[in-house]
C-alpha cells in the first residue's frame, strides 16, 4: 500500500518504527503527516485520496466528518521522522550505508550503487554509478570535446587520429577564406556605391545646368518684354504728338 500511496515503506528503516508513526491508511511511516480535526494523523496524500473516494468525507478511524480546510501539516513530527535512520534503497545492490531519512535524496544523487542510464546519447545501457567510468571507456556512443580546447567533439574512433594543430590549422584557413570572401564582397559593394554616387553627381550637375539655362532664358524674355514695352510707349507718344 505505502508504495502506491503516501507513506514510507516500513522495511526501509534500520529499526522498526513506533506504531504511533504508522499511517492507518497505507500502513507505512508518515510522509508529510497531517492531523484532522478529530486528532487522527495520516499521510497527506493518503487522507486526501481517502476523502476523494469516500462519499461521506469521514475519518477512516473514527468515522467523524473531516473538513479538508481543517487539516493541518505537523511540521515537528515531520522533523522527527526525518531523523530516523534508514537503509539505502540500493542495499540490495550492495550499498552498506545507513542515513537519516531526510538525507535520502542527497545520498541517492551520489550513491555508487544507484542504477543510472548511460549519459551518452544513443546508448540504452543502465549501470551502477560506480561502473560508469569503466563503461565509458568502451561505450561506442562515448563522445566529448577535445580536452585541449580546440572544440572538436571526439569519439573513441576519432580520438586516436585527432591532431589539435592540424584541426586548428584547418579551422584557421577556413576562417581566412571566409574573411577574404567577405572582404571581396564588401569591396564590390563599395565600388557599386561609388559608381552610384558618381551617377548621382552627374545627374545633379545636369539638373544644375538646366536650371542655369532656364534662368538665362527667363532673363532674356524679361529683357525682350522690356524692349517691346518701351517701343510701344514711344509709338503711342509720337501718334499723340502728330494729332
Amino acid at each position: 500500500m505505502c508504495s502506491q500511496s503516501g507513506g514510507h515503506d516500513v522495511e526501509l528503516f534500520v529499526e522498526t518504527p513506533d506504531y504511533d508513526l504508522i499511517c492507518t491508511i497505507c500502513q507505512g511511516v508518515f510522509r508529510c503527516p497531517v492531523r484532522a480535526a478529530c486528532h487522527h494523523i495520516f499521510c497527506k496524500k493518503c487522507i486526501l485520496q481517502w476523502l476523494k473516494r469516500c462519499r461521506q468525507q469521514t475519518c477512516p478511524c473514527c468515522r467523524k466528518p473531516v473538513n479538508q480546510s481543517l487539516i493541518f501539516v505537523m511540521f515537528k513530527l515531520s522533523k522527527v521522522i526525518g531523523r530516523l535512520k534508514i537503509k539505502c534503497k540500493n542495499k540490495i545492490r550492495g550499498c552498506p550505508h545507513t542515513l537519516a531519512l531526510s538525507e535520502q535524496y542527497c545520498h541517492s544523487m551520489s550513491c555508487l550503487f544507484e542504477l543510472i542510464p548511460c549519459p551518452y546519447q544513443g546508448c540504452r545501457a543502465q549501470l551502477l554509478r560506480r561502473d560508469l567510468d569503466a563503461h565509458a571507456r568502451h561505450c561506442e556512443h562515448w563522445s566529448q570535446p577535445c580536452h585541449m580546447g580546440c572544440g572538436t567533439v571526439l569519439s573513441h574512433r576519432t580520438q586516436a587520429k585527432h591532431n589539435c594543430y592540424r584541426q586548428l590549422r584547418h579551422e584557421y584557413e577556413a576562417r581566412q577564406r571566409n574573411h577574404r570572401a567577405i572582404a571581396a564582397a564588401l569591396q564590390r559593394k563599395m565600388r557599386r556605391m561609388q559608381s552610384t554616387m558618381a551617377d548621382m553627381k552627374r545627374q545633379i550637375g545636369l539638373i544644375c545646368e538646366s536650371l542655369e539655362v532656364m534662368d538665362e532664358l527667363e532673363e532674356v524674355e524679361e529683357e525682350d518684354l522690356g524692349e517691346t514695352s518701351g517701343s510701344f510707349s514711344s509709338s503711342n507718344s509720337s501718334s499723340t504728338a502728330e494729332s
